[in-house]
């Protein structure tokens, strides 16, 4: 409670200074090519970098007007994406399993997830593989969102469900102002907290952020600051799954058993992640100045325009000619900078004997930690696109260094006080891009790199894709083509790791070798899409029954398709998802073969038209296999053991909603997982992990600009 009035008091106070600085704000044309989310020009009128400014005007009274944009980590390359107003499905924003319910994850809010979808696994490798797996609190420099805006701009976000001890809350707050035309800052608030419906397995995370920057039309700088804190007690899974599957064969005869009553596997064991990092991207521009002469007919000559549509003989219509100069980059010079600092802390305070196969340190109890620090600089000159008729497409060239240091547990043979171990590495990598980003027709970007120094030597990755856009009679047609080629070294802690129970160093392990290509088909007007793929992996490196790593000498195939076809009659629509994969080697890599997403709503407005109405039902499906398990010492998904071997899946997850948006307010209410107690009760999504029972579920977002 006492963050959230913290938060209030500082969203007040520098929102009274943004009011007072934005009551002489005068946006500017940055220069800089505009894009939407799908790479479509987004035309800079509308922006608030041409907003006129008037003196005589109050601020209250100015529309409000912003657009936001992503970066790419790696150069600094803004991408213009839609501001958080979307009305529909507001009710899947905050499920660990996803907005379509793609993730495997332990049942409660904030706990680690990976996707049964593999073309959805990220490519990007996380700070640590302890980090991985809160994809749906964490984030990355690139997924954060920056905003210009001509008055200041603020989203407050509640989220609720259960009661005071067993359900869930989350809080986030986000603030932007611009202090003048160029200048803009904010700052972000995330706290989550999941009591947990299941006995030790709360959670609790906090995120506070900071965020800068400048648009000019020579320099331009971008940065932020976050800082991660993730608490999660750990419970290793119930004890037996007939607890869920079956309670009536359970002690006592019970036809059905409280979730908090259920035996779990482990007590007092925690996990907790330290994260922060501090990222700058900031580029200076070489050009030139053009003038360029707009021709436009006087407001005055509606009458004479009005006789020549009847005929009449009338002198030329009257002109105004105006000369404005604009400036032309060609050259960019391109710094970034990221600063980052990793720390895991594992924590049993009991440990049963046969817990676990080996012991290192200590019987009875863990306590294994480790950091990981790194910095990382890369420097770049761009030939920019569109300078003149001939520069058909961007071209840049860059090279890169990041210094690593890790700290981990020492050498077992040594008694107290033991001294830590220290691993330090370098990357260099030397890489360039060719990209066309401007136009409505065509775009690409290749980018490769290569590495050149220790650990980088031999690794290299090349990425490309490509998107052809067109009219098909009345339709808009979208083709999309992305694929890359890969070969790099397994992350540190798949190579190097020492805990109580786990402990490895593998230097000799090998490049895994990736190709990937995929393509995509969109129709607007039809409502669908097509998206298909494949992969193949030569040394894949993976956690096995013993839950430590491993490679796959050989090579393993996979093959994704999803289709996305949505209906709508009148007011009713129909939206549906179905995802068809295969694995080559199911025993290394299981995949569910079938996942299904459905929602079937109504959609309309109400009250003058004021308030939009989404009342609806959706449901979640994928067909059985052997699910990754958790093994909580190491915080990572796993094999399942030999002499564990459970299937889930084959078990719908049913969700009742109402989503309500009035004006910048949205509302939802949902009852989740209503089918409950319902068929064969398989709801594990983690072996061992049955997901929260019926659950009613509230949220509230607004949007101020003020």
């Amino acid at each position: 409670m006492r963050r959230f009035v913290l938060t209030y008091i500082l969203l007040a106070i520098i929102g009274t200074l943004g009011l007072k600085a934005q009551n002489t704000l005068t946006p500017v044309n940055s220069g800089t090519t505009m894009r939407d989310q799908y790479g479509n020009q987004v035309d800079p009128s509308t922006q608030p970098d041409n907003l006129t400014d008037s003196t005589s005007t109050q601020i209250e009274s100015l529309p409000p007007k912003l657009y936001m944009w992503h970066l790419s980590e790696k150069l600094g390359d803004r991408t213009i994406i839609p501001v958080d107003t979307v009305t529909l499905n507001f009710q899947n924003t905050n499920l660990v399993e996803g907005m379509n319910g793609h993730y495997n994850y332990l049942g409660n809010l904030g706990s680690p997830r990976m996707s049964r979808l593999f073309f959805e696994r990220g490519q990007e490798e996380a700070p640590t593989i302890f980090i991985e797996p809160f994809s749906s609190f964490f984030f990355r420099p690139d997924q954060l969102n920056f905003t210009n805006s001509n008055i200041p701009y603020s989203n407050l976000t509640y989220y609720k469900a259960g009661s005071k001890i067993n359900g869930e809350e989350r809080f986030k707050s986000y603030f932007s102002v611009n202090a003048n035309k160029r200048l803009a800052f904010g700052f972000n608030i995330d706290y989550l907290y999941g009591r947990g419906y299941y006995a030790n397995q709360s959670t609790a995370h906090f995120n506070a952020g900071l965020f800068a920057s400048y648009i000019g039309q020579k320099y331009q700088l971008q940065a932020m600051y976050n800082n991660f804190f993730m608490k999660m007690n750990e419970n290793g899974g119930i004890a037996d799954d007939q607890y869920i599957t079956r309670p009536e064969n359970m002690s006592e005869g019970k036809q059905e058993y409280e979730s908090t009553n259920i035996p779990v596997k482990m007590e007092q064991t925690s996990n907790r992640n330290h994260n922060f990092y501090v990222y700058l991207t900031h580029r200076y521009r070489l050009g030139f100045e053009r003038e360029t002469v707009k021709v436009e007919e006087k407001k005055d000559n509606q009458q004479m325009k009005a006789m020549a549509q009847q005929g009449d003989s009338i002198p030329p219509v009257p002109q105004d000619t105006t000369i404005t100069t604009e400036f032309v980059p060609v050259t960019s010079f391109i710094h970034t900078l990221k600063i980052e600092r990793s720390s895991h802390r594992y924590r049993a305070g009991s440990e049963t004997d046969g817990m676990y196969n080996r012991t290192y340190y200590q019987n009875g109890f863990s306590n294994d930690s480790t950091v990981a620090f790194s910095v990382k600089n890369t420097f770049g000159i761009a030939l920019l696109e569109g300078f003149n008729k001939y520069a058909k497409a961007g071209l840049t060239a860059y090279i890169s260094h990041k210094f690593s240091r890790y700290e981990m547990m020492g050498d077992t043979l040594i008694t107290a006080p033991r001294p830590l171990s220290q691993y330090t590495e370098q990357e260099v990598y030397v890489g360039g891009e060719l990209a066309k980003r401007e136009g409505k027709t065509l775009h690409y970007r290749v980018d490769g790199e290569v590495g050149i120094v220790d650990k980088a030597l031999g690794q290299f990755r090349v990425h490309g894709d490509l998107d052809l856009n067109f009219r098909l009679w009345k339709d808009t047609v979208n083709l999309y083509a992305r694929g890359y080629i890969t070969n790099t070294l397994p992350s540190f802690y798949m190579r190097h790791y020492h805990s109580n129970h786990f402990y490895w160093d593998n230097d000799n392990m090998d490049k895994e070798f990736r190709t990937r290509v995929e393509g995509e088909l969109n129709i607007d007007r039809w409502r669908t899409n097509l998206r298909a793929g494949v992969e193949n992996i030569k040394n894949y490196t993976y956690f096995n029954q013993h839950a430590l790593p491993a490679q796959n000498s050989g090579n393993i195939q996979v093959i994704d398709a999803t289709l996305k076809q949505d209906f709508k009659l009148g007011i009713f629509h129909l939206d549906n998802e179905v995802t068809w994969q295969k694995s080559s080697n199911e025993t290394v890599l299981p995949l569910p073969q079938l996942s299904l997403y459905h929602n079937f709503y109504l959609l309309t407005k109400i009250a003058k038209k004021v308030l939009t109405v989404q009342l609806g039902a959706d449901v979640r499906y994928f067909t059985e296999y052997h699910a990754p398990a958790y093994t909580p010492a190491i915080q990572q998904f796993t094999l399942q053991a030999a002499d564990d071997q459970v299937k889930i899946g084959g078990y719908p997850i049913v969700n009742v909603y109402a989503n309500l948006q009035l004006k910048r307010t949205r509302i939802f209410v949902m009852m989740y997982h209503v089918n409950a107690g319902m068929g064969n009760r398989n709801y594990f999504l983690v072996p061992h992990h049955p997901i929260n029972p019926r659950l009613l579920k509230l949220g509230v977002s607004w949007n101020f600009y003020d």
